[in-house]
């Protein structure tokens, strides 16, 4: 990759926000794990009880000469609720708040007005309430929770929340969506 940079969303289950991202052009990689907490090292069983603090979240590393950080910032606003503090749907707790992880102040810059612009138009019947946060630790999630989705397409789970967040954007992006 010629222009290889970062994102961390957090937007709820990664098994649903990996798949979202993992078809788009120019992203190379998306990675699930946790970020955000006060504890080093967390495992899933862990940030689950809500005793560290992590989003579950995914590192997605993309050619930003192929697909602008921008261009996702739009898709993980689309893709997922941010008006709900600490909840995606049937999933509650503080590891499903919305959040971006700034990687440098450009990304910082654009999620401000981004977030600005969604809330002027009133794209939501409520306030977005993603929280906007410095760069910090992303720690990478146990191996099983890897591209969950493409390896387990029969969960029930991923059937029902997952797939349909994926063909959300499918839909509404198709100029996006890898061939």
């Amino acid at each position: 990759m010629s222009n290889e940079q970062i994102a961390i969303f957090a937007g709820g289950c990664f098994w649903c926000t990996e798949p979202v991202f993992s078809q788009l052009k120019g992203v190379s990689k998306v990675e699930s794990g946790y970020i955000g907490g006060h504890t080093t090292n967390p495992t899933y069983k862990a940030i689950c009880n809500g005793d560290t603090g992590h989003a579950e979240g995914i590192r997605i590393s993309f050619d930003a000469d192929a697909v602008s950080f921008e261009t996702l910032l739009e898709v993980f606003l689309v893709s997922h609720d941010p008006t709900t503090p600490n909840r995606q749907g049937n999933d509650i707790g503080t590891q499903y708040r919305s959040a971006v992880f700034c990687q440098n102040q450009a990304q910082h810059d654009a999620v401000e007005k981004m977030i600005a612009e969604f809330n002027e138009a009133q794209v939501y019947g409520a306030p977005i309430v993603t929280q906007i946060n410095g760069a910090e630790t992303f720690y990478p999630a146990e191996d099983y929770h890897q591209y969950y989705f493409d390896k387990n397409p029969g969960n029930p789970y991923c059937m029902a929340v997952a797939a349909p967040k994926a063909a959300k954007i499918r839909a509404k992006y198709a100029a996006l969506i890898k061939g």
